[in-house]
């Protein structure tokens, strides 16, 4: 091992109990998103829809996984020895995945919502190719939330586009 990377090894503490922090912040962005989400099965159900969009029913279970494994990547990224540039990559497409709900759901402003995922979604490519640079394990875990966030931006363009 060379000294950096013994340095970064001894630097990050190894336990899981570091995980925590990530966790944290994900659940937080969980509970306020739900709130700012109170009414999304109604609004969902109220517009019209792409052909593509799926059930209602779909979005809580790909969010729990996808919530788990963005948790997981972050702590990954860091623990690598990703340092500042990971935590703030991953803070910031945490920070746009939380501003997109009330702007879909609760203000109903559908067009400033697509500008603000298209941004979310280069933010989570950056986030990506950030962590790539120490953890290849954590840069594979965010490409299922890429590929999420890519589908919910052609998904809210459809929703600009029928409503």
């Amino acid at each position: 091992m060379s000294t950096l990377a013994q340095h970064r090894s001894e630097s990050r503490p190894a336990g899981v109990a570091s995980l925590l922090p990530f966790a944290a912040a994900v659940v937080v962005i969980t509970i306020v998103g739900g709130l700012a989400a109170a009414s999304s099965r109604e609004t969902y159900a109220a517009l019209d829809l792409p052909p593509y969009a799926p059930p209602g029913w779909v979005f809580g279970p790909v969010w729990t996984v996808l919530y788990a494994m963005i948790a997981v990547a972050g702590w990954l990224a860091w623990r690598s020895g990703g340092g500042r540039p990971a935590v703030v990559a991953w803070s910031v497409q945490l920070a746009l995945n939380l501003a997109w709900t009330p702007l879909f759901f609760a203000a109903d402003a559908y067009t400033l919502a697509l500008v603000e995922i298209v941004l979310l979604l280069v933010a989570v490519a950056a986030t990506v190719v950030v962590f790539r640079r120490t953890s290849r394990l954590a840069a594979g875990l965010m490409l299922p939330y890429l590929a999420w966030v890519a589908f919910a931006t052609a998904l809210n363009l459809g929703v600009v586009v029928l409503n």
